[in-house]
C-alpha cells in the first residue's frame, strides 16, 4: 500500500530535492452543494459540435505544449472544441474546489495525490468504464492504472508514471574502490554494508548514503517485510510497531557507523528546496533514495552521470515492494454533458503518437509502453536513463497502488519529526516507533 505524495511532478515543486518531494499538501475541503447542473459544456447535441473544458496546473512551458496537443486533437476531431484552463500549482486545487461547489467544474480535470479518491468518494468523478468505447485503457500498464482505481472503479487515467529507487553516483564508488551492487538481488544488509564501506573508503566528508528515512522508503520496507505497506486497502494504518522499530534500529546504526551523516546534517537536509543543495548534488553522498523523474535534476546539479538502482530488499518472499506511481491523473466530471468527447481527449493525450511528440515526458514517463517505445529514439542521455529504469521497473512491480486514506498526507511531517528525535538520541527506536504509529493512526482515523 503506497504513500501518495500530492504529485511527483517536478514542475509542482520547482524542481525541488527528493527531500522536498516528500512534502505533501493537506487535502482541501470539498464543499459539494449537490447541484445537478452541467459542468461548463455547450448545450449541443453529442452528435454535432460540442465544447468541453480541460484544466491542469503548471508553468508556461507546460501550457504551450498542452495547447499544441489540444490543437492537434481538435484537427483530428473537428466536431469537438476544447477550452483550456491552467493556473499555477498553488492555486489549482482551491480553484477546483470552488468550481465543484458551484457545479461548474471542467469536463476533463487533472488530479494528483489523494485528491482523486477524495473527489471520487464524493461522487464528483465519472467511472471510466462508462466511456470505454472512446477510451482504450488496455494499452496502459495495469499497475499504473491502479493509481486511479478505487473500490473497483476506474476514476483516473495516469498522465505518466514515475517509480522509486536508489540514485547512485558511480564516480564515488570508483574513487572508493567499491563495486556497484547487483541490484537484482541486493538486501538491506547489503545496502548497509555498502554505505558503511563507502564512507570509510571515499574521500573525507563523503558519506555512503544520505539518511534514507521517508514515507516512501518506510512503505517499501514494510511491504517487503509483511506484504503490506503503511496503509491498508480497507483504510487505516497497516504498518506495525515492530516494522517501524526495525527501521529506526537500522537507520540509527547506519548513522553511528558513519554510513549516513550525523543527525544535524540530516536535519538540515530535510529543509532544503533545491537539488544543488543536497549531498548527492554536491558529491558528498554515493547513494540516496528518490523518484526516477528527479534523476535528470540531480544529474544536472551534480554534473555526474548518476544512475538508478532498484531498492534493496528484493530477495524477500513478500515481493519486490516496487510500484509505479502516476505523476498526475486525468479524470472526467460525472456531471459532464459530453463524457464521450472528454474520453476521446484523454485517449488522444495518453495514446496518440503525435500528442506524445509534443508532450513527451512533461507529465511523467508515459504509462503506455507503445508510446514509451515511440519516444525512445529521440531521447537525450538523461531522459533515456529515466525511461530505461521505468521500463525495467514496470515489469517488476508486484502490487496495486493504493492511495492512503484522508489524513495520510500528515505522514511526512510526523515521520520527519519522529525521525529527527530518534537520530538525535531523544527517543529510542522503540519509543519512536510507538509515537509514529500512534500519531499516524490518529491522523487517518
Amino acid at each position: 500500500m503506497r504513500v501518495a505524495p500530492l504529485s511527483t511532478d517536478l514542475d509542482d515543486v520547482a524542481r525541488g530535492s527528493s527531500k522536498l518531494m516528500r512534502i505533501t499538501v493537506g487535502l482541501a475541503a470539498i464543499l459539494l452543494l449537490g447541484l445537478s447542473t452541467a459542468c461548463g459544456s455547450d448545450n449541443a447535441d453529442d452528435g454535432g459540435p460540442v465544447t468541453i473544458r480541460f484544466s491542469w496546473w503548471g508553468n508556461e512551458d507546460r501550457a504551450k505544449i498542452t495547447n499544441q496537443a489540444v490543437d492537434a486533437f481538435e484537427k483530428a476531431h473537428p466536431n469537438i472544441t476544447v477550452k483550456t484552463e491552467s493556473v499555477d500549482f498553488n492555486s489549482y486545487f482551491d480553484r477546483l474546489s470552488t468550481s465543484v461547489a458551484a457545479g461548474d467544474e471542467p469536463d476533463v480535470i487533472t488530479m494528483g495525490g489523494a485528491y482523486p479518491r477524495e473527489y471520487a468518494d464524493r461522487g464528483v468523478l465519472l467511472d471510466m468504464t462508462k466511456v470505454s468505447g472512446d477510451l482504450d485503457l488496455s494499452k496502459l500498464d495495469e499497475p499504473a492504472l491502479s493509481n486511479g482505481n478505487f473500490d473497483g472503479r476506474q476514476y483516473g487515467v495516469p498522465t505518466g508514471v514515475n517509480t522509486y529507487g536508489v540514485i547512485v553516483n558511480p564516480d564515488i564508488f570508483r574513487q572508493a574502490g567499491v563495486k556497484l551492487p547487483n541490484d537484482n538481488k541486493w538486501s538491506w544488509d547489503d545496502y548497509a554494508r555498502l554505505a558503511t564501506d563507502l564512507s570509510k573508503k571515499a574521500p573525507e566528508g563523503v558519506y555512503g548514503s544520505d539518511d534514507p528515512t521517508a514515507p516512501e522508503t518506510l512503505d517499501l520496507f514494510a511491504n517487503q517485510k509483511t506484504g503490506e505497506g503503511l496503509y491498508s486497502g480497507k483504510g487505516g494504518l497497516a504498518i506495525d510497531r515492530k516494522t517501524v522499530r526495525n527501521w529506526f534500529t537500522m537507520t540509527t546504526k547506519l548513522m553511528k557507523d558513519g554510513a549516513t551523516p550525523p543527525a544535524q546534517v540530516s536535519a538540515e537536509q530535510d529543509t532544503l528546496s533545491a537539488p544543488e543543495q543536497t549531498l548527492m548534488a554536491q558529491g558528498k553522498a554515493a547513494m540516496m533514495f528518490g523518484w526516477s523523474n528527479l534523476l535528470t535534476a540531480y544529474r544536472e546539479a551534480s554534473g555526474a552521470e548518476l544512475v538508478m538502482l532498484r531498492a534493496p530488499g528484493e530477495t524477500t518472499d513478500k515481493g519486490t515492494g516496487m510500484w509505479l506511481q502516476a505523476s498526475q491523473l486525468y479524470t472526467i466530471s460525472k456531471r459532464s454533458e459530453h463524457p464521450e468527447a472528454a474520453a476521446k481527449l484523454i485517449d488522444y493525450l495518453v495514446s496518440d503518437e503525435h500528442a506524445a511528440d509534443l508532450v513527451k515526458s512533461d507529465r511523467g514517463i508515459p504509462a503506455n509502453p507503445t508510446i514509451r517505445e515511440h519516444l525512445q529514439a529521440n531521447l537525450d542521455a538523461n531522459a533515456k536513463v529515466e525511461f530505461d529504469f521505468v521500463n525495467r521497473m514496470s515489469k517488476l512491480v508486484d502490487g496495486q497502488f493504493v492511495i492512503g486514506p484522508t489524513g495520510s498526507t500528515e505522514s511526512v511531517d510526523i515521520l520527519t519529526r519522529v525521525n529527527q528525535s530518534v537520530l538525535f538520541g531523544q527517543k529510542s527506536p522503540d519509543d519512536g516507533a510507538d509515537q509514529f504509529v500512534t500519531e499516524l493512526t490518529n491522523a487517518v482515523s
